[in-house]
């Protein structure tokens, strides 16, 4: 008998990788099942504690920090907690929600309760947070870049 060590040993196994095979077995199209999910953080919590924020400070990029949180960070490190970028407190904006009677935060124009979904807007000199809704109809259509409470421009 011969043995089955020979040249021809592999003559029915093909010499390339499949379709399928590259997609399923070495990482070709990944699933978006694969992925883990991400969660967006709530709009009212602070970005270094995840826990909801009693005094909000923001950074120019949008991130939303309690001042418990923030000040020590920046103390110690002089930079964004999450970009890594150099930050002090200067750059910070102290940010004036406005709640309804249930103390749930809202629109102080519209009264719409903020959500999770609501796009939301903080006027930089003056930090008077509002929907998107707001700023938009009030004061980009109509071209009146002025605070909606306080009337600064």
């Amino acid at each position: 008998q011969r043995s089955s060590m020979g040249k021809n040993q592999h003559s029915k196994a093909p010499m390339h990788i499949t379709a399928s095979e590259w997609a399923v077995e070495w990482g070709g199209n990944k699933s978006h099942h694969a992925a883990p999910r991400v969660k967006r953080l709530p709009f009212d919590c602070c970005a270094i504690s995840l826990t909801p924020f009693e005094n909000p400070f923001c950074a120019p990029d949008g991130a939303v920090f309690d001042l418990l949180n923030i000040v020590p960070f920046l103390k110690k490190f002089k930079q964004h907690p999450l970009t890594g970028k150099p930050l002090s407190a200067k750059d910070l904006t102290r940010l004036h929600f406005s709640k309804d009677a249930d103390g749930k935060f809202q629109c102080p124009v519209l009264f719409k309760p903020f959500n999770e979904n609501t796009k939301i807007v903080a006027v930089r000199p003056t930090g008077n947070v509002y929907s998107y809704d707001a700023i938009h109809q009030l004061c980009l259509r109509p071209n009146n870049l002025r605070d909606l409470l306080t009337e600064d421009p």
